[in-house]
């Protein structure tokens, strides 16, 4: 028992490190914007550069911890996301930076599979084995709530570099754990690698990731942003294609064709999309319009985190009773609500404890009711037989999720409060074009000007409210896709359909 034990802290601590660093660098974005002269949409790269390696990888990845040796994948992984997250502490420019991000996201991707592989075989035992998913539930979510907050402390008394030196140890500890106890395994009739859908799947994210974020810059309705469209839908349509006719598809889209299976993926990506664009905006808005410190505006998200914990436990015990369809889709207006309220109030005034506060909890709450209950809605829809590919499959949503609403989010924002100060007064200071695109310039410029600085504000709490407005239409969208498509109170898992098959 002692050596599971160490087992489960190698494990942890490893997926601590991995989900810190999906929120933890957002406190440093306006630290990055001003040393590094990052702008808006060079942020969107710092954060998604994680994000897409991240999502774009996981699938592989897991196909390949399993074939090869999960204990290695797990050494290899954490000592190379050691080696990224210090050179992204060392680095001078945005460019390096989105680099290093990029390597991080990579060797994130080998790591995280790796280590629900490995629980399930140290823990053969269901009871043994569901108290240590649970364990591993909770690590994943204290890592990405804490991860505000741990940055925040880090950049209240060091260089915002700290924030990605802090992961180093942590990926460290969990290798000399990984390497000292975890035990080696393998499952040697895991299929070949699917070289084609991989290489379909990075190109199709990175050409709609890549056009999503310029398109600001470009213009929304030019040839390169049409073009850049194009090419993203004919590699979904491949890609489809690919996978279809693949023997052993890296993704078995015929899984979509179960619409539950498909809405509760859905549910979880638009979650997902929603957290992380807003996230991406309210450190900002915390920082250079409200200008809190780095660890105020860290502590200032905790209730979003807080209620997002009480609410994945309570949306858990709720679905089995009332159904994955009410609780996911009143998960879904609850977020909906939080952000149409967000939009229809926010102002460089609006007090903390009485709304902020609030619209936080109801988006938190939403997004506990959504999470738990959709991810157990994609494992009930499959035989058992088939819980790696839902796995694996929710992993991938949640990144992709996160990566399109940093994308999206960011370039909606961008786009309004660009247009917004080229058409104002800061077209008298001759650095209109350079304060559009980026907002601690825009802010920096107007710092001794009363009147540059209510535009600035204004400029940005008007991209920040149609962001909010575009994830409200769309956890709308996707409640009214969930009441038809979610499995509702009697539907039946398919080990039990399985079993009555058998018994007839």
């Amino acid at each position: 028992m002692s050596r599971r034990v160490g087992i489960l802290v190698a494990v942890y601590v490893a997926v601590l490190a991995i989900n810190l660093d999906v929120t933890i660098v957002n406190v440093a974005l306006p630290s990055i914007a001003e040393e590094l002269g990052a702008s808006t949409r060079g942020l969107q790269w710092v954060v998604d550069g994680y994000n897409l390696s991240f999502a774009a990888l996981v699938l592989a990845a897991g196909s390949i911890s399993d074939r090869y040796g999960r204990r290695p994948a797990l050494l290899i992984g954490l000592l190379g996301f050691a080696i990224a997250s210090a050179a992204g502490a060392l680095v001078d420019s945005t460019g390096a930076l989105i680099a290093a991000r990029f390597g991080m996201g990579a060797f994130a991707a080998l790591i995280f599979p790796t280590t629900l592989s490995i629980i399930s075989n140290a823990f053969p035992d269901r009871r043994q084995r569901a108290a240590a998913l649970g364990g591993w539930g909770a690590v994943v979510g204290v890592g990405v709530a804490s991860g505000p907050v741990t940055g925040g402390l880090l950049l209240e008394h060091f260089h915002w570099g700290s924030v990605f030196w802090a992961l180093v140890p942590l990926a460290l500890v969990a290798a000399a754990l990984g390497f000292r106890l975890v035990p080696e395994s393998r499952d040697r009739s895991v299929p070949a690698l699917d070289l084609r859908g991989l290489a379909l799947s990075i190109a199709l994210l990175g050409a709609l990731v890549y056009t999503v974020i310029e398109a600001p810059e470009w213009g929304w309705g030019s040839a390169t942003t049409v073009t850049g469209f194009a090419v993203a839908l004919a590699l979904a349509v491949a890609f489809v294609v690919a996978e279809r006719t693949a023997a052993h598809p890296m993704l078995d889209v015929r899984l979509f064709a179960d619409r539950r299976f498909g809405a509760a993926s859905g549910a979880v990506t638009v979650t997902f999309f929603a957290l992380a664009g807003f996230i991406f905006l309210i450190t900002q808005y915390f920082q250079v319009v409200r200008e809190f410190g780095p660890l105020s505006t860290g502590a200032r998200i905790l209730p979003v985190a807080l209620s997002i914990a009480v609410a994945s436990v309570v949306g858990g015990l709720l679905a089995p009773r009332l159904g994955t369809r009410a609780v996911v889709v009143t998960g879904l207006l609850s977020f909906g609500t939080a952000m149409a309220w967000i939009a229809g109030s926010v102002d460089a005034t609006t007090p903390y404890w009485s709304t902020i506060v609030p619209q936080m909890v109801l988006m938190g709450l939403g997004m506990g009711l959504i999470s738990t209950p959709a991810t157990e809605s994609i494992m009930l829809v499959l035989p058992p037989s088939r819980a790696g590919v839902g796995s694996a499959v929710n992993d991938a949503t949640r990144e992709l999720g996160s990566t399109l609403g940093v994308a999206i989010v960011g370039s909606v924002f961008s786009s309004v409060f660009g247009s917004r100060l080229l058409d104002s007064a800061f077209l008298a200071t001759g650095r209109a074009a350079e304060a559009a695109d980026s907002v601690p310039v825009a802010f920096g410029i107007a710092a001794t000007d009363p009147v540059l600085l209510q535009v600035a504000q204004d400029s940005f709490l008007s991209g920040l409210t149609v962001a909010c407005l575009v994830v409200a239409g769309l956890c709308f969208a996707a409640a009214i896709a969930g009441l038809a498509a979610l499995p509702g109170r009697g539907f039946r898992p398919a080990a039990e359909r399985a079993d009555s098959r058998t018994l007839a």
